[in-house]
């Protein structure tokens, strides 16, 4: 039995005191709880939590299955219906009403995609649509497929869109395969041609050469154009080791003297560090990466380019290979493969000390997600992925010292 959240806002959200708040949403819309169950849950201690369900709910004609969020914070938000206590203020919604993400209705409707794509100058007959992927106040991702063509609508924070659809633009123009951009809406939609081939990932779990050189994912990389490094700066992954370990202890209360020491290590590792200011991709990993015929073809998520390091890239990349690797996934195989190779093709590029420190740092961001996700069994993966951050470390003083590591991480 895995031991219940100590932190009172996770346990509000994730416990029996949600039903009263789902009920509470569907209320004045007719309906009533037959039953939910957590969907995601991004908890952020001592500042905000946000969780989505997946609802069964009754109404007067039927029953339907629905997605609703809720998140919890100090400051009371705006919009949408909030309840409180005087001290708490959670805000609930039904998807695809998301008060962050005003433009995701739009984007979620046949009629409205439509109207859409006829101010782009395409044919809008028989549209259809797919939610791909979709997180509470941050961001989700639509396939809209009509009689002509596929697109994808990024749905966004308003604040943000103009700026990632002049990302994509800049991409396009230094000749960086990346989703090209039709336009924006003020409201947070980007419309955004597919990439030609399918995302490594998909490579890695069919059984084929995923990638005939390493050195294309460096290459890619050093196609970034200079002006990335002007954008401003978002700090790595593994610059928030002591966040992610906060977020892993209160989700599992056992785990915490544990991981909250390997932060500690891993901050001190890198507090060291010189500054370095190159184009950086800042999320790089096999599902951003797309492959056709061993060859890299294209780049997704470019939202988080900045200025950075070449290892917190490479690193990102080694981190989701190797949970891969330790997993029960489609790829696993194809992951572990791979990953030694790669490593040393990558140890070519940056300091290998460094680029294992910066792996672990990742992989520690990525323990959050078996909890985040509600996957079955998530208590068992947030300690394998623990103990994984735990071997990168031990990897990296190998490194170090010049001790030879084969295998890299030991695989179950």
């Amino acid at each position: 039995m895995p031991v219940p959240p100590t932190d009172p806002d996770l346990a509000l959200l994730t416990g029996a005191a949600a039903t009263e708040i789902l009920e509470a949403a569907l209320e004045s819309a007719g309906g009533r709880v037959l039953r939910w169950s957590l969907r995601d849950v991004d908890h952020r201690p001592a500042d905000r939590t946000t969780a989505s369900y997946s609802v069964r709910v009754g109404w007067a004609d039927g029953e339907s299955d629905e997605t609703l969020a809720a998140s919890l914070s100090r400051q009371r938000p705006a919009g949408g219906l909030v309840l409180t206590d005087g001290d708490r203020h959670v805000q609930v919604w039904r998807f695809p009403f998301d008060p962050e993400l005003p433009g995701l209705p739009a984007a979620c409707f046949p009629s409205s995609v439509a109207e859409l794509l006829r101010g782009l100058g395409m044919g809008t007959d028989d549209v259809r649509l797919r939610v791909i992927s979709y997180r509470p106040r941050k961001r989700a991702v639509v396939e809209v497929a009509t009689e002509r063509r596929r697109l994808f609508l990024k749905v966004l924070r308003p604040a943000h869109v103009a700026d990632v659809h002049e990302r994509h633009r800049l991409l396009t123009a230094a000749g960086v395969a990346v989703p090209r951009s039709l336009g924006w809406s003020d409201d947070g939609l980007v419309v955004l041609e597919p990439l030609t081939g399918t995302p490594l990932r998909d490579a890695l779990a069919g059984g084929r050469a995923a990638l005939r050189d390493p050195d294309e994912l460096t290459a890619l990389l050093d196609r970034l154009p200079a002006e990335i490094a002007a954008l401003p700066v978002r700090q790595p992954w593994a610059a928030h080791a002591e966040h992610y370990a906060g977020v892993v202890a209160a989700a599992a209360p056992a785990l915490e003297s544990h991981v909250r020491g390997l932060a500690r290590d891993i901050a001190s590792a890198l507090s060291s560090s010189a500054s370095v200011h190159e184009p950086a991709h800042g999320d790089f990993y096999d599902s951003q990466v797309f492959v056709a015929e061993g060859a890299v073809t294209g780049l997704l998520d470019i939202d988080t380019m900045g200025p950075g390091r070449r290892a917190d890239d490479l690193a990102c990349l080694l981190a989701h290979l190797s949970v891969l690797a330790i997993g029960r996934f489609p790829a696993t195989a194809g992951a572990r493969a791979v990953l030694d190779d790669w490593t040393t093709a990558f140890d070519r590029r940056v300091d290998p000390a460094e680029l294992r420190v910066r792996t672990a740092g990742v992989v520690l961001s990525l323990a959050t997600g078996p909890y985040r996700a509600q996957d079955p069994g998530w208590e068992t993966a947030t300690s394998q992925r623990v103990d994984l951050v735990e071997q990168w470390l031990d990897a990296a003083s190998r490194a170090g010292s010049g001790a030879p590591e084969r295998p890299l991480i030991r695989l179950s």
